[in-house]
């Protein structure tokens, strides 16, 4: 009996132990070095990818956002209204009426930029959250916007392709443009006196 109970105090104390040195090792040890490498190695992205504009936040570069008026470039349409907190796609098959009906009305509101339209023009991302649109989107967009800004529209094709993204690693995804990026950078121009 005196040995089973002595068993049983070195087994606790040894799983107690065990508890604290991965306590320290797995809450502690491995969370702060994760936080440090991120704020060391990639603190862009660690602190949310922040776009600023005169020393403002005005957004992330990874969430897409409204931009109304021919003054700016538009992204992706959003199933979601662009909220955050309720991202997602509208779920709908191809087949569904309110889906055809939602893809005409963007066909119409996008009709003034061109008649070959690039997918991205026609259909909501599957997040809701978009921020990026194809390099043709953005192209078909340019002298509308360059119109609506009396500016050059060699210049503002200029812009979007200084803010045009390859393919990750030279053949992943599809070329892209951040479009609060690209409209930070247009407003920067627009502000900048023209010769």
């Amino acid at each position: 009996m005196a040995s089973s109970s002595l068993t049983w105090r070195r087994q606790t104390i040894a799983a107690v132990r065990l508890l604290l040195v991965f306590t320290v090792l797995l809450g502690v040890a491995y969370p702060a070095a994760v936080w440090a490498v991120g704020r060391v190695g990639f603190h862009d992205q660690a602190t949310g990818s922040l776009v600023r504009h005169d020393g403002r936040v005005v957004g992330s570069s990874l969430l897409g956002q409204q931009f109304t008026g021919p003054t700016w470039f538009h992204g992706r349409a959003s199933a979601s209204s662009y909220a955050g907190d309720t991202s997602g796609g509208t779920n709908l098959p191809e087949s569904d009426p309110q889906l055809w009906k939602a893809a005409t009305a963007m066909r119409k509101a996008a009709g003034s930029i061109g008649n070959r339209l690039p997918p991205d023009a026609l259909t909501t991302s599957a997040s809701g959250l978009d921020p990026d649109i194809s390099p043709a989107y953005a192209a078909l967009q340019a002298p509308q916007v360059a119109a609506a800004r009396h500016l050059p529209v060699a210049t503002v094709r200029h812009l979007v392709a200084q803010h045009t993204t390859g393919r990750t690693l030279g053949y992943l995804g599809e070329p892209r443009v951040d479009v609060l990026e690209l409209n930070v950078a247009l407003r920067a121009l627009s502000e900048t006196p023209q010769h």
